[in-house]
């Protein structure tokens, strides 16, 4: 059970930390207004996360393979992140004043990080091989409590990941030039934008 923790701490600590629309909008939200929006966007992503696990571990992911599901799905996953992404351009050509939050900053920072990661049918194939990772790692089909144990281990990583994050996020926001700040946001508009086309090719 503690080789599947700590395999599951690993794979969480590498898909919360690889880049992604995720990464690129806590950034934007996190150098605009500090640490506590960059932290809100990371655990938003939490709530996504976790649904597509359940989904990735229990064998729902055939739902997910039918077209009326997927397609809509990553359409409206395409519209979003080239939303997002348009959004983080005006902001490098733009730039916004830092201490501006807007109303219910913290709230939208949340749901944003929520919308991303569950508009995301790509987090499917990712859990997909993960559960084969799991049986592979087992040696057999795994127990419930197997399962459970590697789904924990995952979102631990995955907590601890936010934090960690967000606090460098942070820090960076205070010790970066405006000149850095755009290239920042121009760098993630691009890479939302770039991620909105990949979705669109899948459907």
């Amino acid at each position: 059970m503690l080789t599947i923790f700590f395999y599951a701490l690993v794979f969480g600590f590498v898909f919360c930390l690889s880049p992604g629309a995720v990464l690129a909008e806590t950034l934007r939200r996190g150098l605009l207004h500090g640490f506590t929006p960059a932290l809100l966007v990371q655990i938003g992503s939490l709530v996504g996360d976790a649904v597509w696990a359940v989904i990735g571990l229990t064998g729902m992911a055939l739902l997910i393979q039918h077209d009326a599901v997927r397609v809509p799905l990553t359409i409206v996953c395409a519209l979003y992140l080239a939303w997002l992404g348009v959004r983080s351009l005006i902001d490098a050509w733009h730039l916004p004043a830092a201490d501006t939050a807007p109303a219910r900053g913290g709230q939208n920072a949340l749901a944003v990080g929520a919308a991303i990661s569950l508009a995301n049918p790509k987090n499917i194939v990712y859990w997909g091989a993960l559960g084969s990772a799991l049986s592979g790692i087992v040696g057999a089909t795994p127990s419930h409590a197997q399962t459970l144990m590697f789904f924990a281990g995952f979102m631990l990583a995955s907590v601890l990941s936010c934090f960690v994050i967000a606090a460098l996020v942070n820090l960076l926001r205070k010790n970066a030039s405006p000149l850095w700040q755009r290239i920042s946001y121009g760098v993630g508009g691009l890479v939302l934008m770039y991620l909105a086309v990949l979705s669109a090719q899948g459907v």
